[in-house]
């Protein structure tokens, strides 16, 4: 029998190393365009407008450092106050349109011709342009010639004028954004009912559960995931929302329907208020982070992860 004859010591050790350094460099390569996208356009901006909060800077001139004299400004500012609550009025319509998301799916989750066509859509609305879906709402809450009073006309209802009075402007709003959400959030809801096992639905029959038992002991808590995350993104997606705003009322009349972010975006790019504007936009950040937080420690008493 031949002796075998050992490979060479470090050969194969070395080869695996190569290798690995290798496999190392090709990681680094893909996760470099990331990490300079967010070093590029968010952590480097981000660091720069908390300086900027703490400056006078109008874009033209260099900024001046001027200590908390914007966060005092804004705190003392009534309109910016008046702006905030705008900005949690117009948020009530989120628990609405969960709640008539919740419905739509619950409808949209059954087994019958043409369901799918309906899901469709009600999902439609979603994948098209924000500001086309705005000018259309402008045209239905139009007060002369706007397809919403021509039909409470026909019904002998003198309808108001939704986006030029006060009192119904920010309901109208209300009113679109409830509407612009709801194929999004329902296919969400869709996706979360098709997950709740079916056999929880068996034995509650079994045991002779009602509908609204099995509703509210079996559907509730198994979608419970799905409504927090809806719960949270609607909220942060409300506290910044802006363009409808701008399209449809520009923040009219009288400041009845300027958010928070509207009012940022004038004094940014109107007023050329870059250090106040800065200042705004932080104290809205923190404020988001303390709901977000909030709304996950209060999550632990009614989201059911099992």
């Amino acid at each position: 029998m031949e002796p075998t004859v050992p490979a060479a010591g470090g050969a194969e050790p070395a080869l695996r190393k190569r290798r690995v350094k290798a496999e190392y460099l090709w990681a680094y390569l893909f996760i470099a365009s990331p990490i300079a996208g967010f070093l590029l356009f968010a952590l480097i901006p981000i660091g720069y407008s908390v300086y900027v909060s703490f400056t006078k800077f109008d874009v033209y001139n260099p900024p001046t450092f001027n200590g908390v004299d914007n966060y005092g400004k804004l705190f003392a500012d009534p309109l910016f106050w008046k702006t905030m609550y705008n900005t949690f009025y117009a948020a009530l319509g989120i628990p609405l349109g969960m709640a008539v998301s919740l419905g739509i799916a619950l409808a949209m989750n059954r087994k019958i011709v043409g369901i799918n066509f309906f899901r469709t859509a009600f999902f439609l609305p979603t994948i098209s342009s924000v500001v086309a879906l705005t000018l259309l709402w402008k045209w239905i809450f139009n007060a002369d010639f706007g397809l919403l009073n021509y039909f409470l006309g026909l019904a002998g209802i003198d309808g108001p004028a939704w986006l030029n009075d006060e009192a119904w402007a920010m309901p109208s709003m209300i009113i679109q954004g409830v509407w612009g959400g709801l194929g999004f959030n329902m296919v969400l809801y869709l996706a979360a009912l098709q997950g709740v096992p079916g056999s929880l639905y068996e034995a509650a029959d079994i045991d002779g559960a009602n509908g609204w038992q099995k509703f509210r002991y079996i559907t509730v808590p198994g979608i419970s995931p799905t409504t927090l995350f809806i719960l949270i993104t609607s909220i942060i997606g409300a506290l910044q929302d802006f363009p409808r705003f701008m399209i449809m009322t520009e923040g009219g009349p009288n400041y009845s329907t300027t958010t928070i972010v509207y009012y940022l975006f004038l004094n940014a790019f109107r007023y050329m208020d870059m250090g106040f504007a800065s200042a705004m936009a932080w104290v809205l950040g923190i404020v988001i982070m303390i709901i977000t937080v909030l709304n996950f420690w209060l999550s632990k008493r009614w989201v059911h992860y099992d």
